[in-house]
């Protein structure tokens, strides 16, 4: 009960810490890559915490699966450089029976990531791609920041607002630029501007106190107005369907259309749980730590077994999708090779000498 209690507690607070430090570092490569698109006008400001929400709802069992891992071996790693490691194994402790602990710490992430995996993942990319689409399907006004240079939707019309709208709701020194179906290049420029709408519910936008100029790009010839009042309805656009990707569509829907598209797709969803119990299991004999050879010698060789697992995991993935591979053999192969790999590292732990190397 001692030897469970303390691997238990050791392992709750190291994941609690490794959860901290991968979370932060996901919502930071997530917001980083939002504030770079909203700065270049593709992302609303407004709409950044919402995406960065759906993002890392998204990559909750990739973080939880490497939370698992890191954690489960950085304190077994700990127990061989504290000598603790020697005590338990002195003790009549073999290295088989920190297998119970570790599945009874890992079970309960395992069914976490997988339903992760099955249902929220598929919400979250669901829910961003609607979101997407809703901000996409605004109109140009929706779109105006100030101090920014705006595209509209159909990248037709190119405007910016020099002033922010007030308590009044107008706005200061409007510049529009549009290119005409015929070639021809119409700039607006007003000191104010603001927006109203009449009983049918139709919007306009209202320009006052400026000019308008028509003309053709690289002649001479255009055509100047000024005026006092320049009214221009706006159209309103229809709300697009969002796209029907498979990393959006339902764990149901996928089994139910039981294509190689969305059978690639499942065989990902499917071995995100297998992915991290294995894990788990081989951070046991991974964690083990060689004075001589430096203590971060395993960290290396535990990120270049996950890179080595992912990576086959998404190229029977690609495969599935492709249908060169059926499903059962691309969800089976990785996981199977993976168990191998692990039965021979409880071996070379557990055995005095390698099976290769004895004499008969």
């Amino acid at each position: 009960m001692i030897f469970r209690r303390a691997l238990q507690r050791e392992f709750a607070q190291t994941a609690a810490a490794v959860f901290v430090a991968l979370f932060a570092i996901l919502i930071s490569s997530v917001l980083i890559r939002l504030l770079g698109q909203a700065a270049g006008g593709r992302v609303p400001a407004d709409a950044v915490l919402a995406l960065i929400g759906f993002g890392a709802l998204a990559q909750l069992p990739t973080v939880l699966t490497l939370t698992l891992f890191i954690a489960i071996l950085m304190s077994l790693s700990r127990s061989y450089r504290d000598s603790e490691m020697v005590v338990w194994f002195a003790s009549g402790v073999p290295l088989t029976a920190w297998i119970a602990p570790v599945l009874l710490f890992t079970l309960p992430l395992v069914v976490v990531v997988g339903a992760g995996s099955l249902f929220l993942a598929p919400w979250s990319q669901q829910k961003s791609a609607e979101y997407r689409e809703l901000l996409d399907s605004r109109d140009d006004t929706q779109r105006v920041a100030p101090g920014v240079f705006r595209e509209s939707a159909g990248a037709q019309r190119v405007f910016f607002v020099e002033l922010g709208a007030g308590e009044d709701g107008r706005v200061g020194n409007v510049f529009v630029s549009e290119d005409t179906a015929d070639g021809q290049l119409v700039v607006i420029a007003s000191a104010a501007g603001y927006l109203r709408s009449d009983d049918e519910g139709r919007r306009f936008v209202v320009l006052e106190k400026g000019r308008r100029y028509d003309g053709r790009a690289g002649t001479p010839q255009y055509r100047v107005m000024e005026f006092e009042r320049y009214e221009v309805q706006i159209e309103q656009k229809a709300a697009a369907s969002p796209p029907s990707r498979a990393r959006a569509q339902p764990t149901a829907v996928l089994m139910a259309q039981a294509d190689a598209r969305s059978l690639g797709e499942l065989l990902g969803r499917v071995g995100a749980p297998i992915t991290a119990l294995l894990l788990g299991l081989m951070a046991i004999p991974l964690s083990f730590v060689n004075p001589r050879a430096g203590r971060a010698s395993n960290l290396l060789v535990a990120v270049l077994v996950y890179l080595l697992y992912s990576n086959a995991i998404s190229v029977f993935q690609s495969w599935v999708s492709q249908g060169k591979v059926g499903f059962v053999a691309g969800l089976l192969l990785p996981h199977l090779a993976v168990l191998g790999a692990l039965a021979l590292m409880f071996h070379k732990r557990l055995a005095v000498s390698p099976f290769w190397r004895r004499r008969v």
